[in-house]
């Protein structure tokens, strides 16, 4: 998919207060940043943010990181948190492949991957976000008893995922094909841009849950 440039896009990040400037100072350093020690979670690939604001409202003792690598998808974020400021959100502007030089080991309590890039090229599988390449960065910054939580409508990158976590040596705690007919599963869900796009498509939403061996 092809995003359109928003002129300007990058200059309002910049000057955002919203937004972490040189987030690899940080590392190590987050709850410091937050001024308090409430958990820490990322979504990576957070898209315009409607998934986390509305986890960082339903949650104020928890502090969330947003984390996108498109600036005119950021902007648009950053828009709605300036109608509606909450204390416990920031975003980051970066690649995901960068995630080790921004946080610390166990750093991060929680990891939210939604409707991810399935980048269906075979000699690009590395770069999925379930690959076993990024679980290995997953365990360096994810607390002891931390987790990773992955939602798609595409089945061919869930199947990649669920078999990517066991060759990463990771459980598997929980999985669906189908959320949103699934009563036990879907009663909390909270739903992105993209998740309410496909199932209005008719697409079922598949999603998992995955921690450390």
């Amino acid at each position: 998919m092809r995003l359109r440039n928003i002129p300007g896009s990058r200059e309002a990040i910049a000057s955002s207060q919203w937004c972490v400037q040189e987030p690899e100072l940080q590392k190590g350093r987050w709850r410091s940043f937050f001024g308090n020690d409430n958990p820490i979670q990322i979504e990576i690939g957070m898209g315009k943010g409607k998934f986390l604001l509305e986890l960082a409202k339903r949650n104020p003792d928890v502090n969330y990181l947003g984390i996108e690598k498109y600036s005119s998808v950021l902007l648009r974020a950053l828009q709605k948190i300036e109608e509606e400021p909450l204390p416990n959100v920031r975003f980051i502007r970066m690649e995901a492949e960068s995630l080790c030089d921004v946080f610390g080991e166990g750093e991060i309590a929680k990891i939210y991957l939604n409707f991810s890039d399935p980048w269906p090229k075979d000699r690009h599988a590395k770069r999925r976000l379930t690959s076993r390449q990024f679980f290995l960065r997953y365990d360096i910054i994810l607390a002891e008893n931390g987790t990773v939580e992955f939602k798609t409508d595409n089945k061919d990158l869930f199947a990649f995922s669920l078999e990517e976590i066991k060759e990463a040596g990771w459980d598997l705690d929980d999985f669906t094909w189908d959320l949103h007919h699934d009563d036990a599963r879907n009663a909390k869900n909270i739903t992105t841009e993209y998740e309410e796009r496909f199932s209005s498509m008719g697409n079922p939403i598949c999603k998992l849950t995955a921690s450390r061996s």
